[in-house]
């Protein structure tokens, strides 16, 4: 197995250390309060605020919301990790008010969002990173050097599979989870646009494709077994510009979780990215090998281009326009359709029950393969609609 190893990005050398905000500290904004205290640790930040509509006890200054902490203090960067329709409104309020930013995946929650949200970054000329992890990743600077040196020879796909499992409890952990809509605003909570979401942009971006311009059609196939109203089980296809095509196989309600992967095919090999751990599997007229990459945490790869301007962000919110055209296409398309019950077995108890559609690791990997929906390969639990 090889090992490669990104290296380390040039310490931020600012004149002060960069103050920064959570915005959202529970579920996972619990992680970045945990990166926040890591990089304060080692001298790179100071964790100066939190912000959640619950009070909180502690060292740290509490603020019930993003505009009582701007009216008193200005960090400078503000971490938004709450849910998808608050992100275009907190973005542009900390934006406008001097702070760059780290907004979790996704940017948006529509494709018109998503262009204000750009007009907002270059009105204010602040930083505005999006929480897309594995752009950090060095595995997919290896693919892309993999494919530059011509090894696997003419692109001539890219797939995706993710057989995830997803519980009762899940959907039950806050009122806009699974939904569609809530309150008449759209959240476009589904498998494809949140859980799943990285399976999707990885796939383009390995495919070139960051902006939205870069995607000229997006085909889906939307079910859910789950009792919601957002889809926990799809496929899509999507074409792009440079006229690769991009298919994912999708869904929540496997057997058992198991790594999603991104297939890069060739017309001489394949590159796998097992993206949830940066590793890589190489097969080729060179032979087969395993890598084993790095990854740059985006919010201190933030805190890099803040302190040294040549340096560009891993993932701006540009990068981010071909995957809001698939985010696009779920929420303007018609709703998911219930897996029938024959083709589903509910395993578990409790918060712990979740539904298994029969053969759903096969048909995703299919979806993956040859490029078509559930309902164009014939799978029965889509043919039944």
């Amino acid at each position: 197995m090889t090992v490669h190893t990104l290296r380390d990005a040039p310490q931020p050398t600012a004149t002060a250390v960069p103050t920064i905000a959570v915005v959202g500290i529970h579920g996972h904004g619990s992680k970045h309060i945990s990166k926040v205290v890591d990089l304060q640790e080692r001298g790179l930040a100071t964790l100066t605020a939190l912000v959640d509509p619950r009070p909180l006890d502690g060292d740290v200054p509490w603020y019930p919301d993003l505009d009582t902490l701007l009216a008193d203090a200005r960090p400078d960067v503000v971490v938004i990790a709450t849910p998808i329709h608050t992100h275009l409104a907190l973005a542009s309020a900390a934006l406008r008010a001097g702070c760059d930013v780290l907004l979790e995946k996704p940017t948006t929650a529509s494709l018109a969002e998503h262009t204000e949200l750009l007009a907002v970054v270059e009105e204010t000329g602040r930083l505005c990173q999006v929480g897309f992890q594995t752009f950090g990743s060095g595995a997919v600077d290896e693919v892309a050097r993999i494919i530059a040196t011509g090894e696997l020879g003419e692109i001539t796909g890219v797939g995706a599979v993710g057989t995830w499992v997803r519980t009762a409890a899940y959907y039950q952990r806050a009122r806009w989870a699974g939904r569609r809509t809530l309150d008449g605003v759209e959240v476009v909570d589904g498998v494809v646009t949140n859980p799943l979401a990285h399976a999707i942009a990885t796939a383009l971006l390995l495919a070139g494709a960051r902006t939205a311009q870069d995607v000229t059609d997006v085909r889906l196939d939307l079910h859910r077994a789950h009792p919601i109203e957002a889809d926990d089980t799809s496929a899509v296809v999507v074409q792009t510009r440079s006229g690769i095509r991009v298919a994912a196989g999708l869904t929540l309600c496997a057997p058992e979780r198991s790594p999603a992967r991104v297939i890069v095919r060739g017309t001489l090999g394949t590159a796998t990215l097992l993206y949830e751990t940066d590793e890589l599997d190489v097969s080729s007229p060179r032979g087969t090998r395993r890598i084993q990459c790095g990854r740059v945490d985006l919010l201190a790869q933030l805190l890099t281009a803040r302190a040294h301007p040549p340096v560009t962000l891993r993932c701006s919110v540009a990068d981010t326009g071909a995957f809001l055209r698939v985010l696009e296409a779920v929420r303007t398309g018609p709703d998911p359709a219930a897996v029938p019950e024959a083709f589903v077995e509910w395993v578990g108890e409790g918060d712990e029950q979740h539904p298994v559609i029969a053969d759903v690791e096969a048909w995703c990997a299919r979806v993956a393969d040859e490029a078509a929906t559930f309902t164009e390969l014939g799978a029965p639990f889509a043919r039944a609609h």
